[in-house]
């Protein structure tokens, strides 16, 4: 039997309220990530690894940095007739803004209709995982479901935060079984069959066939009060039709992926979600291993020198420990610890970097202190300047301070001393 033709669809048109001021400039799939990547990478790299080459990314807020990314970065063989297209809103069945994720593949059905894929796949572009996507497909075409969604394990006090599904009483979740509920956020879940604490929270990410995908968002585009959301509207109609399965993520076996870091899972949507995200890449085991050459995560390599230390001219030396320095970082005299440093950025003599995420280009004067902080790309931080040492000063300079007590400075921002 032959394989089935893929397409992929990577959703990319949030807006991304939630990271801002990360947002402020750029689509949340566009935020830079790990020192060397951004966020939309994860998803394009977990569909390039798993042989699908044929991907769309439908984009629309503040796209520029993000197309223009995706257009340097995701080349592939035309000749294979392989590619990766941004495609922005183009109000083809009307004058319309994309109205949720489902309206978003409705209004690109052209897309599907030129591809002829036997099965889509669906999936969000601002996640931090690795998945083998073709396990999943070949659970779902093994299911004979219309679609499939997939799991992640979460505690289940952890509920609330999530879209649940529940399946049957005494069902085997590894057998992809069809889902009998999908909750959003609810208070009293049901726990997994032989594992009662434990829920079944939707990852984001779909398996579709294609002619039952086209004509669910295409009913659901007629339907007054739909939100036109995927997990909200479209996979309740697939689950009220008994059409519906569900994939446990903790199956999927993803090569190179090591005992600490299998089944990782990470929706950096908040700015704390995304600092946490980038703590769980900088210990000496690394909850999310960035290290799997079996499975790399691909983006765009510019042509940078290597990350370099030095001491100063008081030949204090420059020091990392616990952290990542991307190319083109050069740490004279300073001591970082336990923070990330992306591509350009420079510490200076005497100056001091601790748990905190330094993206592109941003220089760190002597003497200065950054302490749990995210600095926005090209941010200048002046001799002796101190960010998040008293919260109530950083605010008062206009920079956001987050529930729990990060500091994030705005883009191309020159702090004052």
């Amino acid at each position: 039997m032959r394989s089935p033709r893929v397409l992929a669809i990577v959703l990319a048109g949030g807006e991304g309220k939630r990271l801002m001021p990360l947002t402020a400039d750029r689509a949340k799939p566009a935020v830079p990530f790990g020192g060397s990547y951004r966020l939309i990478d994860f998803a394009l790299s977990n569909v390039a690894n798993s042989r699908y080459l044929q991907m769309v990314v439908l984009t629309q807020y503040k796209s520029h940095s993000l197309d223009k990314h995706i257009s340097m970065t995701w080349r592939m063989s035309t000749m294979l007739g392989n590619y990766v297209t941004p495609v922005p809103a183009q109000q083809r069945l009307g004058k319309n803004w994309y109205l949720g994720s489902a309206d978003a593949i409705y209004q690109s059905l052209n897309l599907i209709d030129d591809a002829r894929p036997d099965i889509v796949v669906v999936v969000g572009a601002d996640h931090v995982y690795r998945m083998d996507f073709s396990q999943m497909v070949e659970a779902h075409v093994a299911a004979g479901a219309g679609c499939t969604v997939a799991a992640i394990r979460q505690p289940v006090g952890m509920a609330d935060q999530f879209g649940v599904m529940e399946v049957g009483e005494g069902e085997d979740v590894a057998t992809t079984p069809r889902i009998t509920a999908f909750r959003e956020k609810p208070s009293d879940p049901a726990t997994i069959p032989g594992s009662p604490g434990e829920i079944l929270a939707s990852m984001g990410n779909y398996v579709f066939d294609a002619d039952a995908l086209v004509e669910a968002v295409t009913r659901d585009a007629t339907l007054d009060g739909s939100k036109h959301d995927m997990g909200g509207d479209i996979v309740p109609d697939f689950v009220s039709r008994g059409a519906a399965a569900v994939y446990d993520f903790q199956r999927n076996d993803v090569p190179g992926s090591t005992d600490r870091d299998r089944g990782y899972w990470r929706d950096v949507g908040t700015i704390d979600s995304y600092y946490e995200a980038h703590m769980d890449l900088t210990s000496a085991l690394p909850v999310f291993n960035l290290y799997n050459d079996r499975w790399p995560i691909l983006s765009q390599q510019r042509p940078l020198p290597p990350a370099k230390l030095v001491h100063d001219a008081d030949r204090r030396a420059g020091t990392a420990v616990d952290s990542i320095l991307a190319p083109g970082v050069l740490v004279s005299g300073a001591s970082v610890e336990g923070s990330v440093l992306s591509s350009d950025v420079r510490a200076s003599s005497g100056s001091t970097v601790s748990d905190s995420v330094l993206l592109d280009g941003v220089q760190v004067g002597r003497h200065a202190a950054v302490r749990r902080a995210i600095l926005d790309k090209n941010v200048v931080v002046p001799e002796g300047a101190r960010i998040g040492f008293d919260h109530e000063h950083d605010r008062a300079r206009g920079f956001v301070v987050t529930p729990s007590g990060l500091t994030v400075v705005g883009k191309n921002a020159v702090v004052e001393p």
